[in-house]
């Protein structure tokens, strides 16, 4: 059984990193799976680039984007069954389309002779134009009139109920599978154009030996952390991406009582994590952004908890990875979180954007040190049990066979 996956990046983003991971996952059940990209960014002889007319194509876009259709003109992408990756492949896995190298468009003809398996990481495929619609619905009944036209991916003109409707078509043309890794998105499919065709919940899988406890105080000494400090750790791979709620967590940490900011820092990775500044009132380090798996986990078993307010999330992959490593978490109630985030289990769900409750829970479990050694145990325990990378990839295998029937 040959696989063959269609993504943005091999690990160039959250949605690529899981889907490369997923990739590691066959490799390791003996499967034979290679990828197909828009940007490489490893040495690995099963991925290359998809081929790209980058000229003609950014001439067309001029006029495309101008009526508030993005990536239809990338018409490249009808030339990928030239490619010996998609001839040798028994079936495709399609992931994230929307990062500006795929035009949706050329699905029908990609799946005309291979069926296809497209997992989802947010709600872009059912949409108008939005990777999330935060609280607008106008999705499930065909867009128009669009609330957040700068939402990502942006539009310069509201056409969303156009390129709904060019959805809607090109799938009831598809030979297409859905996967969803989350119970919020799985719902959400449902509920959407996408309800046409099978859709099945499997969640991401995590490297459970990569991403492992550490000893903390070890891990404190590594970073240059005072063993006496607690210590409160935010990632992602932007901390400037509004989504992910800076902003939030800079109103939340204010509100903390001043005795407990005195003896707490702020560690912090991902791109912009430097522009969180001593406002606070009390003691931040950066660590930037960090590709290494194991460099990541020696910044989570340093953490007595992960705090992440986010505004809308599929599956976080920074939350499964604070879970495998045993560190508790605090975020919002919102997506797919509480699949991770489960109250007094595994951390401490905020109602969305309350940022009093959010400082409610971090005053809560910093200060309940056998409650969160309790969550910790937990933690480990839930990401061995459902999130490992060998039962995400024999769930899998278990589809394409499947499917391929």
């Amino acid at each position: 059984m040959k696989i063959l996956h269609i993504n943005q990046s091999d690990i160039g983003g959250g949605a690529a990193i899981a889907g490369y991971r997923l990739h590691q996952g066959l490799l390791n059940q003996g499967i034979d799976s290679k990828l197909l990209v828009g940007f490489v960014k490893t040495d690995d002889e099963r991925v290359e680039a998809i081929t790209r007319k980058y000229r003609l194509e950014n001439l067309l876009s001029r006029f495309t984007s101008r009526l508030g259709f993005n990536y239809i003109n990338l018409f490249s992408t009808f030339d990928i069954p030239q490619h010996k990756f998609y001839q040798d492949a028994d079936i495709l896995n399609f992931h994230n389309l929307h990062t500006g190298y795929f035009n949706y468009l050329a699905i029908p003809k990609l799946t005309e002779t291979k069926p296809a398996i497209f997992t989802l990481h947010d709600m872009w495929s059912f949409t108008g134009h939005c990777a999330y619609s935060y609280d607008c619905e106008k999705w499930k009944i065909g867009c128009g009139n669009c609330p957040y036209p700068d939402t990502y991916p942006a539009i310069n003109r509201d056409n969303t109920h156009l390129e709904w409707k060019l959805k809607d078509w090109v799938y009831s043309k598809s030979n297409l599978t859905i996967v969803a890794p989350s119970q919020w998105l799985t719902e959400q499919a449902k509920a959407s154009m996408l309800s046409r065709v099978p859709i099945h919940y499997i969640p991401y899988g995590i490297d459970t030996t990569a991403y492992q406890p550490l000893d903390p105080l070890l891990c404190k000494t590594i970073l240059g952390i005072s063993p006496t400090k607690k210590v409160l750790l935010f990632g992602a791979d932007s901390l400037k991406d509004s989504r992910k709620g800076s902003d939030l967590l800079f109103q939340a940490l204010q509100k903390l009582p001043q005795s407990l900011k005195e003896e707490t820092i702020l560690l912090t990775f991902g791109n912009g994590g430097e522009t969180i500044t001593s406002e606070l009132g009390m003691p931040t380090l950066s660590l930037g952004y960090i590709s290494s798996d194991r460099l990541k986990s020696v910044a989570f078993s340093a953490a007595d908890l992960f705090i992440f307010p986010t505004r809308a999330d599929n599956l976080p992959l920074v939350l499964q990875e604070s879970m495998a490593c045993g560190t508790p978490m605090v975020s919002f109630k919102i997506g797919g979180v509480p699949d991770l985030v489960r109250p007094g289990i595994t951390g401490y769900l905020a109602l969305p954007e309350d940022t009093q409750d959010f400082c409610d829970g971090i005053v809560k479990l910093l200060e309940d040190e056998p409650l969160r050694k309790k969550m910790s145990e937990n933690c480990r325990d839930i990401a061995l049990k459902e999130y490992n990378l060998d039962l995400q990839a024999q769930l899998y295998m278990e589809l394409y066979k499947q499917v391929l029937k």
